[in-house]
């Protein structure tokens, strides 16, 4: 981890200090949690390249635009990066509607909406974490108008890498359904949603350690399947 003195201004505050303590202490678990992100991600895009391959091809078919959806996502230390994802949505989707994403939205491809259920969408994030942008198991990384709006303590979870899945994801894996039917979607889902999941990524924070990684990594593979 960066030093103290070394984070980032909004990092650097009364509420983050007792969790960056606490992970000070974690120096074992956070060089297994990358070592685990390395092996297990090179293995992973060996058994998972045919069946991308195989996916590309059905959203290149399935609707005109792009095969990947790449967008500005914010990880560790409020660093921004390029999140992959395989694009399930219509092209330019952020132009005709909201940020997030409602349960029978009519942007979403025909293709996009049996990989959202199943999370393949999700399988080019492999990538985010080879980089070292992302992680397996870690917060989900929101968009930079999201983050702006973050509590002192919510700044917390930026002290790890943004993660493919977290305790947040399980408990809300059908977010799109609780936004159905709102009259602003967004200000239901920053007002309401992203405080709720915060206090699961924060529970998380308190709770690290690598072995439960593993753990919220079986429990994720029971709630999609």
């Amino acid at each position: 981890m960066k030093k103290w003195e070394k984070l980032p201004g909004q990092l650097k505050t009364d509420a983050v200090r007792p969790y960056y303590d606490f992970l000070s202490h974690k120096t074992g678990s956070l060089i297994l949690k990358r070592v685990f992100d390395l092996i297990a991600g090179l293995i992973l895009l060996v058994i998972c390249l045919p069946f991308m391959l195989v996916i590309a091809v059905w959203v290149k078919c399935d609707s005109r635009g792009p095969v990947f959806f790449r967008q500005k996502r914010v990880t560790r230390y409020g660093r921004v990066f390029r999140i992959f994802k395989f694009r399930t949505m219509v092209t330019d989707a952020e132009r005709l509607g909201t940020q997030v994403t409602v349960n029978h939205d009519s942007r979403v491809t025909r293709a996009g909406r049996f990989l959202r259920k199943c999370r393949l969408d999700e399988l080019p994030q492999i990538f985010n974490v080879l980089s070292g942008d992302m992680s397996f198991v870690g917060t989900r990384p929101e968009v930079e108008r999201y983050v702006n709006q973050y509590t002192d303590e919510m700044y917390a979870t930026l002290l790890l890498p943004a993660g493919i899945t977290s305790l947040a994801s399980i408990k809300y894996k059908d977010e799109e359904k609780l936004l159905d039917g709102a009259d602003n979607p967004e200000e239901v889902y920053v007002n309401t949603v992203l405080p709720q999941k915060m206090e699961y990524n924060l529970e998380y924070m308190h709770r690290f350690n690598f072995f439960y990684d593993m753990k919220l990594m079986v429990m994720t593979a029971f709630a999609v399947l």
